[in-house]
Formats: C-alpha cells, sequence, structure tokens
C-alpha cells in the first residue's frame, strides 16, 4: 500500500510534467521577469525626476529615455533614406554573430586542447598556468589594435578585417573554456583511473573514456560563460579595426548623436544584449542534448 501511494503522486507529477508544459512555464516566468524589469525602469525614472534627485546621476529624457521611446526607435529609420533601424540593427548583428561565433570556435577549440594537454603534465602545469591567467589580466582595449594589425595582413582576402575580430573573441573565450577543462578533467574518479591502469589502458583510452566524460558539465560551464564573452570580444574588437558593418561599428555611430537621439544608442544595447543571450541559450541547449543526467538525478 506504500509503494502504491507514493507512486500515485509521482505518476501525477510525471503526467502533469510534460517538456512542453516546462517550456511555457520558463517562457512565462521570463517574461515576467522582463516585464517587471521594465515596470522598475519606469518607477526609477518617475521617482528620480519627480524628486529631483540627481544621485547616482541626474535622470532625463537623455541618461534614461523612456522604455516605449526606446521601442519606437526600432521601427524608425536611423537616418533619412534608411530602412527602419532594427532592419539595420538586424544586419549588423548578424555580422557580429558571424565573428563572434567564429571567435568562440576557435576559443573553445584552444582551451579545451590546452586543458588536455595541461591535465597529462604537472611540470607544465606549473609553467604555463601562471601565464595563462596573467593574459587575463591585461585590458581587452590594449590587446585589440595589436590583433588587428598582427593577424589581418596574414589572412585571405575574404577574412581580411573580421578574421581579427574572431582572434579577439577566441582570445576572450579560450581562458574559462581552459581552466574549466582542466579542473573537469582532473575530477575523474580515482578509483576509475587506477582500474584502467590496472588494465593497462592507453593514455588515448583514458582521456576520451573517462576524463572527457568526466569533464563535461565542467566544459559547458565555461563554454555559457565563453559565449557571451565571445560577443563582447566581437563588439569591442570591431572598435580598432574600423569595421562599420557590425554593432560595434554602429555604437561608435550612435555614440556621437547620444545627446540627442539616445534611444537609437539604446536600441543597440539591446539587440547586443539579445544576441549575447542567444549564444548562451544555444550552449545551454547543446548541453542538454550531450551532457547525461546521472541515473539517481532521473525521476
Amino acid at each position: 500500500m506504500t509503494d502504491a501511494a507514493v507512486a500515485g503522486p509521482v505518476s501525477r507529477r510525471r503526467a502533469g510534467s510534460t517538456p512542453v508544459a516546462r517550456a511555457l512555464g520558463r517562457a512565462a516566468l521570463v517574461l515576467a521577469v522582463v516585464a517587471a524589469l521594465l515596470v522598475l525602469w519606469e518607477a526609477y525614472r518617475w521617482l528620480w525626476t519627480t524628486a529631483g534627485w540627481t544621485w547616482p546621476f541626474a535622470v532625463n529624457d537623455t541618461s534614461m529615455p523612456h522604455v516605449w521611446t526606446i521601442a519606437r526607435a526600432f521601427g524608425q529609420p536611423a537616418q533619412v533614406n534608411q530602412p527602419a533601424l532594427v532592419t539595420v540593427l538586424f544586419h549588423k548583428m548578424l555580422f557580429t554573430a558571424k565573428e563572434a561565433a567564429a571567435g568562440f570556435a576557435i576559443g573553445g577549440i584552444v582551451g579545451f586542447a590546452l586543458g588536455v594537454v595541461l591535465v597529462h603534465s604537472r611540470l607544465l602545469q606549473r609553467g604555463f598556468l601562471p601565464y595563462i591567467v596573467g593574459s587575463q589580466t591585461i585590458p581587452i582595449l590594449a590587446i585589440a589594435p595589436m590583433v588587428v594589425i598582427w593577424v589581418n595582413p596574414k589572412l585571405p582576402g575574404s577574412l581580411q578585417g573580421w578574421g581579427s575580430v574572431a582572434v579577439i573573441a577566441a582570445y576572450l573565450t579560450f581562458f574559462p573554456v581552459t581552466i574549466n577543462t582542466l579542473r573537469g578533467l582532473q575530477s575523474a574518479d580515482p578509483r576509475a583511473l587506477e582500474l584502467m591502469r590496472t588494465y593497462a589502458a592507453s593514455r588515448w583510452a583514458v582521456l576520451w573514456t573517462l576524463r572527457v566524460p568526466s569533464s563535461l558539465p565542467y566544459v559547458f560551464s565555461a563554454l555559457r560563460l565563453a559565449a557571451t564573452a565571445s560577443v563582447v570580444g566581437a563588439i569591442i574588437g570591431e572598435l580598432p579595426s574600423g569595421l562599420q558593418d557590425g554593432l560595434g561599428g554602429a555604437i561608435i555611430n550612435f555614440n556621437q548623436y547620444y545627446s540627442i537621439e539616445p534611444q537609437e544608442l539604446w536600441a543597440t544595447n539591446v539587440i547586443a544584449a539579445a544576441l549575447g543571450i542567444a549564444f548562451f541559450l544555444l550552449v545551454v541547449l547543446a548541453e542538454r542534448l550531450v551532457v547525461r543526467r546521472p541515473p539517481e538525478t532521473v525521476t
């Protein structure tokens, strides 16, 4: 009777918790959070303008445009004889997405390869890890112009310009992947490692049958972070390269007119944030398809 009583509620939870229902619940939660943030934006704006407060900054139509002003800007042309701003930003977003995706792929591969190499040598870990960590202390704006000059002359014509931006995006991507890959590869069960050594398994067999599966949760945690970092790196990399086809060029352009048309720069920021979220969600989807849950967590 006890087993039947327990099985009843469990079976009802399974029946009522379908993938579609869970997806709809998450979508509703996201919409609710977005709506709450928009209400908080307008409430903050109303309170500061009504009370006349100026800390931490003066609130007005330039520093904090209305939400509906930013939304309306998407349907208006950015300049005379141009399509709507949303169309312009969509094409620029695709260009930046190409750069970020290439940088994400390069940084992910390089970071994973470095983690694999370092896990097999304590000497290499001690020798190279300080330099890998130190590479992230240099401001990306200081490195970006150098990368543009170093990389562009060596790239074929189709990669000129945006290829160096992809390298800059990879620079921000490889570090978290390297560190988490190393940590994940080291997290393999010592008893399983000893068993495979007992059977004289090669390092290659140990790597792909034991270490890599154990490292996947760590790797995907790093990839979620690197996905958004690659978008930031691509946008920053467009600034010294002089590219006007991506979101970085749009930010520079609209920044010049911020004092009279601030909503265009805010709209560009919204698109840039949406691109970073899209990259993050793609990594989450890939993680759900690749990483298997342990049996004890499956209900």
